[in-house]
């Protein structure tokens, strides 16, 4: 019996299968490239030499090829990529490929934008490829990133190269609601692509997970999940993985730690470092430029440059999740002509991603924290990077700098340095990081500290946004380990809490009292025309809401003037600081009382206006004209009869509350009297007089006549009516109601 034709089809397709991996092995083996070196060195392959086997056990060479067809990929690999426009290879990728395509574990540093994800994205492919893995064999390879936005950037890329393949794979992420149906599905992933939080959380928690048959590890941007945020995480992680795996560490800046390399058991590495020989540690089409602006100018500069580059793409970087807050809702109801969205790591899951996908699509300013500055590739280039709070280091520098000029494209990025961090240029300059100074346009320079005053007005909530923003900007300074930089003693806290718009400095509770007296300024006077500008805050001048097209080159030339060396920059620092006059009045100047200062005396006046001393109208009048004098005996009788007025008036009111609290008294026993009675006529024949005696004083079990209130009153008034005699009153009134 013959076997179904698609029966067959399959057969042979197993057999080409098993003899195309069989070839692709044989191919890798024979050309390994040696140990140590760098397939770049090595010259180009010609575009027109034979690819792949060239007769009996003899292959082309793969280390020096260009072009991803010239490499020993399977062809549902190279078909991907050339769904997806990948042709020719960057230098990351010419440089790691070969070595990790041998098994070989990687360390790849390259400029941000290079290119590294597909670096390791085509050696997971092959290598569950080759190995012939299926959805039974489980997690065949983990891809960590430090971020959610940056992890789904990297699933979108595996799903876009390896749709041809038959591999399962899953996006792990925190942030997300579903992690019920994540544990049942993610036993049958072979690949995952996810944040070390989640990781671990699977790892603890869903059934039978487990990756002992791990074949590929890779962590993207290794410098960062390998400090001091991710390590406990990675450790517990990296504990649970065999060490019989290959690895593949890629970052911008990578790192070269013995005691890291240790941590993940890395045999013999390859470190690559593509762009180490280059001039510059930053792409090459990226122009890089520094201006020193005072921390009570930062938002003055900003809504200036922004105003001035309406028709741009720009990411501004802060370094707080509440300053980002801030400055959005702010600078969105002042409206500056272009749209403002936010980004940090607050904000949930599904939000971060629609924020980043609206980012990618339209021209707008994006205000994020350091969440957006590693690793992810907007799809339409960013004109701008904005960096107006310091990076904390050197690398954090080149990742943001690194949003900007990916690729072939350009960009320029600006960084906000106060003079207090003028160190951070040296570093920028020793690690090879060209970068200029230039110095803004005074004469467009359009304050913003007075709108925001008027915004904490109108909307009071705002203001809890402005204090918070404040504080968490200072703390970020005061842990930062390079004090030589960032040394939050020499900052001017008082004019950076008034160019937020705050009415009075907030509390500083992290810092000693010490440097609180350090850092205080001195005593700023507020002018007259200051006071009429506060009457008239919440109107906003038209021409910050203006909304028209600009020009972008002449705003360039407008705005950013030619180029200044650091010392006269640091020259002209109090030109611009005197270009604004102060919003509100030091809090350290304080009213103080003089004790020994002359009192005033209370006057009172006539009818003609003449003042008079005091108690003028207990006193004794000599004549029309003559000044009244005061006679004390006369002023004494007063008081007396006074005195005695209110004794009567008094004693009065006494006996008025008690005459009411007898009444409401005898009343109350009425009602009493009256449902004892109407009890025994309903319970004559149910029940004995013994039992009807006994019930009848449990209806009086509250005391009327032996509280505190009224001993005191019985003892004033002995003549009163005696108890009997109130009784026997209620119980003629109680026959007079029967008859």
């Amino acid at each position: 019996m013959k076997k179904p034709k698609s029966k067959q089809f399959r057969n042979k397709l197993r057999v080409s299968e098993r003899e195309t991996i069989k070839l692709l092995d044989s191919w890798i083996q024979s050309q390994k490239p040696d140990s140590g070196s760098n397939p770049m060195s090595l010259p180009p392959l010609p575009s027109n030499s034979p690819i792949g086997c060239l007769g009996g056990d003899s292959f082309s060479r793969y280390a020096g090829a260009t072009r991803f067809d010239q490499l020993p990929l399977s062809k549902k690999t190279v078909d991907g990529l050339r769904d997806a426009g990948y042709v020719e290879m960057t230098d990351v990728q010419r440089a790691t490929l070969p070595h990790a395509l041998c098994g070989r574990d990687i360390l790849g540093a390259a400029k941000t934008g290079s290119g590294k994800t597909l670096a390791f994205v085509i050696p997971v492919l092959e290598k569950l490829y080759r190995g012939t893995w299926g959805p039974e064999d489980g997690v065949g390879s983990i891809i960590i990133s430090p971020t959610r936005e940056l992890a789904g950037q990297l699933f979108d890329v595996l799903k876009t190269v390896g749709k041809r393949h038959n591999f399962s794979a899953g996006l792990l992420i925190g942030g997300r609601k579903d992690i019920d149906t994540e544990k049942e599905h993610v036993n049958r992933l072979n690949i995952l692509v996810c944040t070390p939080g989640r990781l671990l959380q699977h790892m603890d928690e869903t059934p039978n997970f487990e990756c002992s048959l791990l074949q590929v590890l890779v962590l993207d941007e290794a410098d960062r999940i390998l400090d001091v945020g991710f390590k406990k995480a990675l450790n517990a992680i990296v504990s649970q993985l065999p060490k019989n795996r290959q690895t593949l560490l890629f970052s911008a800046t990578q790192t070269k730690s013995v005691q890291d390399l240790a941590r993940l058991s890395l045999k013999d590495p390859e470190y690559l470092s593509v762009h180490e020989e280059s001039v510059t540690s930053t792409p090459n089409l990226l122009q890089q430029t520094a201006m020193v602006v005072p921390l009570d100018q930062k938002l003055d500069m900003l809504w200036s440059f922004i105003k001035s580059h309406l028709n741009s793409k720009i990411l501004v970087f802060l370094s707080s999740c509440k300053q980002v807050k801030f400055v959005y809702e702010a600078f969105k109801k002042l409206r500056p002509g272009i749209p403002l969205k936010c980004l940090h790591g607050r904000m949930k899951q599904g939000r971060r991603m629609g924020i980043y996908s609206e980012f990618c699509e339209q021209r707008s300013v994006l205000f994020s924290t350091d969440v957006a500055s590693r690793g992810l590739d907007f799809n339409k280039a960013v004109d701008w990077v904005v960096q107006v709070d310091c990076p904390e280091d050197v690398k954090a520098y080149i990742h943001r700098a690194g949003r900007t000029a990916r690729y072939h494209s350009g960009g320029r990025s600006v960084l906000f340095l106060m003079p207090s961090e003028m160190k951070m240029l040296e570093k920028l300059q020793a690690q090879k990081v060209p970068i200029q100074f230039i110095k803004a346009n005074k004469k467009r320079l359009q304050p913003v500290s007075g709108l925001l005053s008027a915004l904490l007005v109108k909307y009071p909530d705002m203001q809890y946004q402005a204090q918070r923003a404040f504080v968490t900007y200072l703390r970020s300074i005061h842990i930062q380990k390079e004090k030589e930089i960032f040394d939050v003693t020499k900052l001017p806290i008082d004019e950076f809490s008034a160019s937020l718009g705050l009415p009075m400095t907030p509390k500083i509770r992290f810092l000693k009292q010490k440097n609180k007296s350090k850092t205080a300024s001195e005593t700023i006077s507020l002018p007259a025309s200051e006071n009429s500008d506060r009457e008239n805050l919440l109107e906003i001048p038209k021409e910050m809401l203006d909304i028209g097209d600009i020009d972008e080159e002449e705003m360039d030339k407008a705005f950013l003037l030619k180029q200044d060396t650091p010392n006269e920059e640091e020259e002209k620092i109090s030109e611009i600081t005197d270009a604004r006059p102060a919003t509100r009045i030091s809090k350290k100047k304080k009213l103080k009382i003089n004790i020994h200062r002359p009192m005033g005396t209370r006057l009172v006046y006539d009818d003609e206006g003449n003042a008079l001393p005091p108690l003028a109208r207990v006193a004794e009048i000599k004549s029309g004209n003559e000044s009244f004098v005061v006679d004390q005996g006369k002023k004494n009788e007063y008081y007396n009869k006074m005195r005695e007025e209110m004794k009567q008036v008094d004693k009065e009111d006494k006996l008025l509350d008690r005459q009411r609290r007898r009444e409401k008294r005898i009343k109350q026993k009425m009602k009493l009297k009256r449902g004892s009675l109407e009890e025994e006529d309903d319970e004559e024949h149910s029940a004995s007089e013994e039992e009807a005696t006994r019930d009848r004083p449990r209806k009086k079990s509250k005391k009327y006549y032996n509280s505190d209130s009224d001993d005191g009153e019985r003892k004033e008034n002995k003549d009163s009516s005696s108890l009997a005699e109130q009784e026997a009153l209620a119980l003629k009134l109680l026959n007079a109601m029967h008859s």
